[in-house]
């Protein structure tokens, strides 16, 4: 396969810089507690759910603890999934605050593992509807 050279990049937008900008949250080192070898981030969106409220956070749900039920989770999906592939699909669930109450709730997420900056391994976790 040839690279078409006659095509300008007009913008690129790093891994790196989302990293920077807080588009994406690095958890490698609590990735690599949970058995995950690549650098591993999340995305805005799902460190949403993944930070508690501050009732929340009296209730016992803490970042640490929720994000290692999104990336224990994760192993588990990867370890079952039959294809090679480089998505992969599971649900977390989370407590959440609604109208002064508090219920579960299934986040479904989507997992990619994809070339980093450097063209090395490395995997992002996002909500299911996320690019």
């Amino acid at each position: 396969m040839t690279e078409n050279t006659d095509r300008n990049v007009i913008y690129k937008y790093s891994r790196e810089q989302a990293l920077k900008d807080g588009v994406l949250v690095d958890v490698t080192e609590t990735a690599k507690e949970a058995g995950i070898k690549y650098p591993t981030a999340v995305t805005e969106a799902l460190w949403n759910y993944i930070e508690p409220t501050a009732k929340l956070t009296r209730m016992g749900q803490s970042v640490q603890g929720r994000l290692w039920d999104v990336l224990y989770l994760f192993t588990i999906a990867a370890r079952n999934s039959r294809e090679g592939c480089n998505e992969l699909h599971y649900g977390v669930s989370f407590l959440m605050e609604s109208n002064e109450l508090f219920k579960t709730h299934v986040v479904k997420l989507k997992a990619v593992c994809g070339p980093g900056d450097n063209h090395e391994p490395v995997i992002t976790l996002m909500l299911e509807d996320e690019d």
